[in-house]
């Protein structure tokens, strides 16, 4: 059962599902104190392990020890208490692209014992208003160049009251930072529990529905001691560079937790296209990369171009989608450094299947981190012979636990996870991808739900029905493909075509829109009038 709790506002673990809904948590070697501020491990308490003067983060042109960061965000989590109110428990949402002050604000807001959001720059304010409404936030914290969108959710919302500028550059010049700076460097961050809910992570899953994923102070560090630690081997000498966003939890564990939980440093990018992570890797001379392979293709293209040194990087880290068997085999060949296929979920917070260096190859997910178990089953939960395709389950130290909603018992069922995925198990145990169980569409490493973007596509004037379908592209490993029938007074052309994926980038984030748009006359239906979008897949694999 749950442990104590430090929470002044009681809110996250009001909206745990109840406790005979969870899946079986694995916790034997994950000993951690009953008391446990996840924030404190990563920074004050890496000073005191002697670390104070190692790089914690490079970023926006500059390096910061660790002893630098501690002090900033304690003068941060001073400045959320002291001037802004915040209470143990309280939700703060965070929006920002990947940067060092995104990290302090995230590290401080936990400091302070507050419920962290953390959301990327690219959504809009009706996609930041259904997690503000949802999580019942009232704070949040933006970088001051992506205020516009928040503000505009602000007027309307009957939660947010406070929106917090600070600066994501290097500069220091926004109202947060001009308060914290005038606060001490210790702050007695707040005993918070480890059991208290320290992060929401949120995914729409494949209705376009936001779910939020609830997860402990002691699951922060989890992934760090299971995963980090078993698989990738970190060191204080390790230098860690990637694309995806911290906002996703895949990136905040492999771009924040992983290295700042074993004295390591992380390169943040705001913008991590595969020429300025190349560029990085080149510079501080890299050892671990975080990306999905979309990059890795890219990079080996420089590679053959002669226009990149990936020499320093130890291990490549592929997730976001399964690794295609040549992109493994190119890169072994030409770097001579393993890539580590693995999956994870933002359910279960991170990684928990994975290959292992010098195990590693290729059309292979790899076997379970200590401390989990899987399995292959049907629909009955009944466990396949090796060989056959079914629904992976799994668990582990960490579960799902959706924030109130009904959605948490087609997750978890009978103690096990349910991810969304079919594999097959071989007979020495490892898994192998097959694909995914339900409609979601995995673009680049970018989680992306149809209905979403059916939804946008239908409040332009010249769409009378559509239906949106993942189709393969060697490049994104699946693109957005929208398949649109006409009102009578538009007419099918290109013009048309860019003006309807400009119209969903307008209102849904921009990796979302359809980049391929099909004009249809009709699309297929049931009896019943229910769009059948499996034939749109089969006439399109036809």
């Amino acid at each position: 059962m749950l442990g104590p709790t430090s929470h002044v506002d009681t809110f996250a673990r009001d909206n745990l599902p109840p406790f005979e809904q969870w899946p079986e948590l694995l916790l034997d070697g994950f000993d951690y104190p009953d008391y446990l501020n996840a924030a404190v491990e990563l920074t004050d308490r890496m000073v005191e392990r002697g670390f104070g003067d190692h790089t914690a983060l490079i970023g926006n042109g500059r390096r910061r020890t660790y002893k630098e960061l501690a002090d900033w965000t304690n003068r941060i989590a001073r400045a959320l208490v002291e001037d802004y109110g915040l209470k143990p428990g309280n939700r703060v949402l965070i929006r920002s692209a990947n940067n060092p002050a995104m990290v302090a604000c995230w590290l401080a807001a936990t400091k302070a014992g507050a419920v962290v959001v953390n959301t990327m720059p690219m959504l809009r304010a009706g996609e930041l208003a259904k997690i503000i409404d949802k999580a019942e936030i009232s704070m949040a914290l933006c970088d001051t160049r992506l205020m516009d969108e928040l503000v505009a959710v602000a007027k309307e919302s009957r939660f947010l009251s406070q929106v917090i500028g600070f600066d994501g550059t290097a500069n220091h010049d926004a109202e947060l930072d001009r308060a914290a700076l005038n606060k001490p460097v210790r702050f007695d961050a707040v005993l918070t529990g480890r059991d208290d809910v320290a992060l929401l992570g949120f995914t729409s899953g494949s209705t376009g529905v936001p779910k939020a994923t609830m997860h402990f102070h002691r699951d922060l560090l989890i992934i760090a001691d299971a995963y980090a630690k078993e698989v990738l081997a970190v060191t204080p000498e390790d230098v860690f560079v990637g694309s995806p966003p911290l906002a996703f939890t895949f990136g905040l564990g492999g771009l924040a937790i992983f290295p700042l939980r074993f004295g390591a440093a992380a390169t943040l990018l705001e913008h991590a296209s595969p020429p300025k992570m190349m560029e990085i890797i080149e510079t501080y001379r890299a050892t671990i990369c975080f990306t999905a392979p979309t990059a890795y293709r890219a990079m080996l293209a420089a590679m053959d171009q002669g226009k990149v040194d990936l020499s320093s990087l130890r291990i490549a880290v592929s997730a976001g989608e399964t690794l295609p068997g040549p992109v493994f085999e190119e890169w072994t060949a030409k770097t001579g450094k393993p890539i580590l296929d693995g999956i994870g979920a933002t359910e279960m917070l991170h990684i928990f299947i994975s290959n292992r260096l010098g195990e590693a190859k290729p059309y292979c997910t790899g076997l379970p981190l200590t401390g989990y178990r899987a399995k292959i089953v049907d629909e009955q939960m009944n466990e396949l012979p090796r060989g056959e395709i079914g629904r992976l389950a799994v668990k582990g130290p960490i579960g799902c636990r959706y924030m109130a909603d009904e959605r948490q018992m087609e997750y978890v069922r009978d103690g096990w996870n349910l991810t969304g995925d079919s594999f097959t198990q071989d007979e020495d145990g490892y898994f192998h991808f097959a694909a995914r169980s339900d409609d979601m569409i995995i673009s680049a490493g970018y989680n992306i739900a149809g209905p979403e973007v059916e939804a946008a596509l239908l409040k332009h004037e010249a769409v009378l029905e559509c239906a949106v379908i993942g189709v393969p592209d060697e490049e994104r490993g699946h693109i957005v493909q929208a398949h649109v029938v006409l009102t009578d007074k538009a007419a099918a052309c290109d013009a048309l075509a860019k003006l309807l994926q400009d119209h969903v980038k307008s209102l849904i984030a921009p990796y979302k829109y359809p980049r391929s748009i099909i004009f249809a006359e009709a699309l297929p239906k049931t009896e019943s009038g229910k769009i059948q979008r499996f034939r749109l897949k089969e006439d399109r694999a036809a």
